[in-house]
């Protein structure tokens, strides 16, 4: 099958939509927003609605729906989360189709809309300061700058965003054990990302063509299924919802392997002389997500995905219903080509004032492990979130915890990693490790959190680069890298995109001094403020 093979399927798949109206649009929110994305969680642990939190980032349609249902229910939520309610409101109201360009304090940005078409438009800015003490003493900055733009016309919904960033010192190396994302890194210190896409969307589902990066799984310290961390890359994406409580989400993507291809690498001869010109193997990824509602409230999802490299486009993998690993048994029969994953996500919020989530990330599978002292590659989270009762209102206590064996999320052949640009797609602690997660959050003004925080994060051997055996290693056998770290942050929205915030940092690292920013090792106290327009 060929590239034009597949034009002509997606095509038709669009045509057959075609005749299906709609007036919404899908247009991903970025998870950088926390703000939002915490007041959702706290309306649906509180009952007032019912959310799928297992895939992010939600699309802004989605987002406009679950406000517009909680105002149906206002009467139930505390002062604060009405006042919130109708900041939001405002955010994500679709605005009147005057047909004229304004500006918008609520977000803050430049919007066009008339009965057909909307656009918005506004910066990307930011700027953080931060001064460490301790073992070490630093001054570090970081700041970023760019723009995006999203809009719709009928049934369809387009956005984009530039991205420049710079980091001294650096916090997004590939190998740090940080959530703090990254990419192609210029100078040690600097790199940028675009994001973007289109999409189409009918009465029961969507397909987008994008670039961004997906966060799947529940946690509110990292997810480990899709983190986000890794940089964005190009993707088909679907997502059907044929019945109000079944949906799917599939997703096709290309990744950045970052081994070099010897075959399809060259010489070339230029104004600078001999210069060798490196081409990487290909790479990609098909992951599917199944989610059911049994009861409102209530989210089993079950989902698997595959990491390969061909030069050519598989049809095997663009089929979105496929258990990917029996198919490639039968299609890469007898070689290593390729690295299959299985994950399990409840989320519960049956009981009101409290959110119960679990993940089960399944890097490989062996039922006749189960009877041996061996054990599977599994990476599992569990956690709880709870709070806002009428005795403390507007007050969240969070509890979570991690614990990944050795080898998940690593592979033996190094073009088939769970891994993009030489990023972990899993948590951010990756393999051999565990950690636990504290936090009491008070939000005693509209879009304000205060949070109080501690977390122990260790992590053992790195057996992948040690190599050997891949059976029978012990879990955690000596401690090669450890951080307890306690924090108080706090962060305000003035307006929709304008965000102030400060916080404060002690930590202890210890261990293997390529693993974190160096400046941040030993017994530290970091002090950090800033403001950001736009995420």
């Amino acid at each position: 099958m060929n590239y034009s093979t597949y034009i002509r399927t997606l095509l038709t798949l669009l045509l057959l939509c075609c005749g299906i109206t709609s007036y919404s649009q899908v247009i991903p929110e970025p998870v950088a927003d926390e703000a939002v994305y915490l007041f959702l969680d706290e309306l649906a642990a509180d009952g007032i609605i019912d959310l799928n939190r297992a895939v992010k980032p939600y699309p802004r349609m989605v987002i406009a729906e679950c406000l517009e249902q909680a105002d149906d229910h206002k009467d139930k939520l505390t002062r604060r989360q009405q006042e919130e309610l109708v900041f939001w409101l405002l955010n994500y109201s679709p605005g009147e189709g005057d047909g004229r360009l304004k500006l918008v304090y609520n977000p803050a940005t430049a919007q066009y809309c008339d009965s057909l078409f909307s656009v918005t438009v506004s910066p990307i800015l930011g700027f953080t300061g931060a001064v460490t003490g301790g073992d070490q003493s630093q001054t570090s900055l970081s700041w970023k700058n760019g723009a995006k733009v999203y809009g719709s016309y009928r049934n369809l919904a387009f956005f984009a965003a530039l991205q420049d960033n710079h980091q001294e010192p650096l916090l997004g190396d590939p190998e740090y054990l940080t959530r703090a994302r990254g990419g192609h890194i210029k100078n040690g210190t600097d790199f940028s990302e675009m994001t973007g896409g289109a999409s189409y969307m009918w009465r029961w589902g969507d397909v987008s063509f994008l670039k961004d990066s997906p966060v799947w799984g529940s946690g509110y310290a990292g997810t480990n299924i899709l983190s986000g961390r890794a940089p964005s890359f190009m993707q088909v994406r679907l997502h059907i919802k044929p019945v109000k409580w079944a949906e799917m989400t599939w997703l096709y993507g290309w990744l950045t392997s970052m081994v070099v291809d010897s075959t399809r690498s060259y010489w070339t001869t230029n104004a600078y002389g001999l210069e060798y010109r490196e081409v990487y193997h290909t790479k990609y990824i098909s992951s599917n997500l199944f989610t059911f509602r049994p009861v409102p409230g209530l989210y089993l999802s079950i989902g698997n995905s595959i990491i390969w490299s061909d030069p050519r486009l598989s049809p095997y993998y663009f089929m979105p219903f496929f258990f990917y690993k029996s198919v490639d048994h039968g299609v890469n029969s007898g070689i290593d080509n390729s690295n299959s994953q299985m994950f399990i996500d409840i989320s519960s919020s049956n009981i009101r004032h409290l959110h119960l989530y679990g993940t089960l990330f399944i890097d490989e599978l062996s039922t006749a492990r189960f009877t041996t002292p061996d054990y599977n590659f599994f990476s599992w989270k569990g956690g709880l979130r709870t709070g806002n009762f009428s005795f403390l209102p507007n007050t969240w206590f969070t509890a979570e915890c991690t614990f990944t064996y050795p080898l998940t999320f690593q592979h033996i052949v190094p073009v088939t990693t769970y891994e993009n640009q030489g990023y972990n797609m899993g948590h951010w602690l990756r393999d051999n490790s565990r950690s636990w997660f504290l936090a009491l959050d008070y939000r005693p003004l509209r879009t304000m959190t205060l949070r109080l925080w501690h977390e122990w994060s260790e992590r053992g051997p790195d057996y992948q680069s040690i190599g050997g055996s891949r059976l029978g290693l012990p879990y955690l056998e000596t401690i090669e890298w450890k951080n307890v770290a306690t924090g108080f942050s706090a962060s305000y929205l003035i307006t929709g995109d304008v965000q102030v915030k400060a916080s404060l940092t002690m930590r202890n690292v210890e261990g293997r001094d390529d693993w974190y920013p160096s400046h941040l090792y030993g017994k530290t106290t970091t002090v950090s403020g800033g403001v950001v327009w736009g995420f």
